[in-house]
């Protein structure tokens, strides 16, 4: 009796281990794209302490489950292959087999507005998307998810290049992927993770963000407005917001069709600070944290809009520092390659502007030189004053295609717009010279080079004359600064006119010489 009562209360405080059913994450899935020539890395999970197996391309590899249920492996991937293999699972009855497995090469896609763009969006992209039959080109869109904390797995589905599928698609990674696979001739794989208007501390871990004091400050206010988060005393205060807004819409309606003006935005419902989107490391956690370790060859972002803004903190330290932590993550320093923002807003037409726009723009150049294997796609020539998403995305997903081909697989050829390496005072004029030149500089429009300023000691900006000297120096004068000091190109949010290009007439960065405070005055 004693035995069986021991028996039982060992049984209550020790209970069996239960079967758990063999699971992977949304992404390892039918017609998942794995990166070539590595051992990739597969995990999920499984009945704890129990064997689980992988069999691809006959190969085999086993594992046991840890105490967690939680099991990893790696497997070689081999050479590229369009042929569709089979991926099995199995662990005890359970078996789990992913159909159409290609091997080629992989992305993943993440920022702002802008890098979630669709092909759609554009009436004059509908003969490309009519003519998207690329099966060898993947694309998985992972869905606009929050979390308090690193989730492991995220939703979403691999899909093949088609005119059906092809709309749905970012613009820029569909033109990036197109490029890769029309010149390597192998599959595509590209994971998109992105969300519109976004900083991009939140895309970074708050791990990471307290390493530098700035961005610090950002997680002690989240976490603190986190702590003092009433959800009743939020939804009270939603639902008189939506009381009103009700008024308004009805007040709206009242009215003659003519005079009712914009629609009044339905308020969102609460949301406890580290589960909003935008506040540092929510979208790291829900959206990026999944990925990790999954691998690829590298990144592409476009991003920076939402940082463009007085006050931010510099985003050659905020960008720098998600890459840093994508890349320690994910144990592997993979190539980064970005979209420098475009014009945008009315065009300027005075030299010396304290410009936000302009300051970040030249902040994504800076990243170029502080963090290697970094590469920035120049479209200073693709935006729009008036919309903030050129509908230009051809141009910038296949520049950063230039990136990738020219630095991972070793294509010859000019890869960026003309970009500032160096600067010295001659006779009355600064000559600057450019990497990236190609067989010589020029002007796009077969103008005189425009959008130069240039200053002396009393840094007043002045309108300067420029021309290209040899193939890879523009010399810069203005007779107002008989002792120039200070050079700068298309420093504005929307530099109108700036035309100097490369000869593959890739257009050329923003740059400035000086390190002066960034309010100024200028002339005429």
């Amino acid at each position: 009796m004693y035995r069986f009562l021991f028996t039982l209360a060992l049984g209550l405080v020790c209970p069996a281990v239960l079967p758990a059913a063999l699971s992977v994450p949304h992404f390892f899935s039918d017609h998942m794209v794995l990166q070539r020539d590595r051992e990739v890395a597969l995990w999920g999970s499984a009945t704890p302490g129990a064997e689980v197996r992988l069999q691809f391309k006959g190969q085999s590899r086993t594992v046991k489950a840890g105490s967690d249920g939680r099991w990893r492996l790696h497997i070689a991937s081999g050479p590229a292959s369009a042929e569709g293999g089979e991926l099995v699972i199995t662990s005890g009855s359970d078996r789990l087999t992913i159909k159409d497995v290609l091997v080629g090469e992989v992305w993943f896609a993440s920022g702002q507005s802008n890098m979630v763009f669709t092909m759609n969006r554009v009436p004059a992209y509908a003969d490309v998307i009519a003519q998207a039959n690329f099966p060898e080109i993947r694309m998985f869109n992972a869905p606009t998810v929050t979390a308090v904390e690193p989730q492991d797995d995220i939703g979403g589905q691999w899909t093949l290049c088609s005119p059906d599928t092809a709309p749905g698609y970012s613009a820029v990674a569909f033109f990036f992927a197109r490029k890769l696979h029309q010149e390597l001739g192998v599959p595509i794989g590209v994971i998109k993770s992105a969300w519109g208007g976004k900083p991009v501390e939140t895309f970074t871990s708050r791990e990471a963000l307290e390493r530098l004091p700035a961005t610090a400050a950002l997680v002690k206010a989240s976490v603190a407005a986190d702590k003092a988060y009433d959800p009743d005393k939020a939804d009270q205060a939603f639902q008189k917001r939506l009381q009103q807004w009700k008024t308004a819409v009805d007040q709206r309606s009242a009215k003659p069709a003519g005079q009712r003006g914009r629609a009044p935005r339905k308020p969102a419902a609460p949301k406890r600070p580290l589960d909003t989107e935008g506040k540092p490391g929510v979208l790291f956690n829900s959206m990026i944290h999944p990925f990790v370790g999954y691998a690829i060859r590298g990144a592409i972002w476009y991003q920076g809009e939402a940082n463009a803004k007085p006050g931010a903190v510099p985003y050659d330290k905020t960008l720098p520092l998600m890459i840093r932590d994508w890349r320690q993550r994910w144990g592997n320093d993979f190539s980064f390659y970005y979209v420098q923002l475009a014009n945008f807003r009315a065009p300027s037409t005075k030299p010396g502007a304290a410009d936000p726009w302009a300051l970040l723009q030249d902040r994504m150049r800076l990243v170029l030189s502080t963090t290697p294997k970094t590469g920035m796609a120049i479209i200073n020539d693709v935006g729009e004053a008036n919309d903030i998403h050129p509908k230009n995305k051809q141009d910038p997903g296949e520049r950063l295609a230039r990136w990738a081909l020219a630095k991972d697989y070793g294509r010859l050829g000019i890869y960026s717009g003309p970009l500032y390496q160096s600067s010295g005072i001659t006779d009355g004029a600064i000559r600057v010279r450019f990497d990236q030149a190609g067989e010589g500089l020029k002007s796009r429009d077969g103008e005189p080079l425009k959008r130069f300023e240039i200053a002396g000691n009393d840094r007043v900006w002045h309108w300067a004359e420029a021309k290209v000297d040899g193939v890879d120096h523009v010399l810069v004068s203005s007779p107002d600064v008989p002792n120039p000091l200070a050079v700068r190109y298309a420093w504005a949010s929307n530099p109108e006119g700036a035309n100097l290009v490369n000869s593959e007439g890739l257009p050329a960065s923003i740059f400035r010489t000086d390190a002066w405070d960034d309010v100024h005055v200028s002339r005429d």
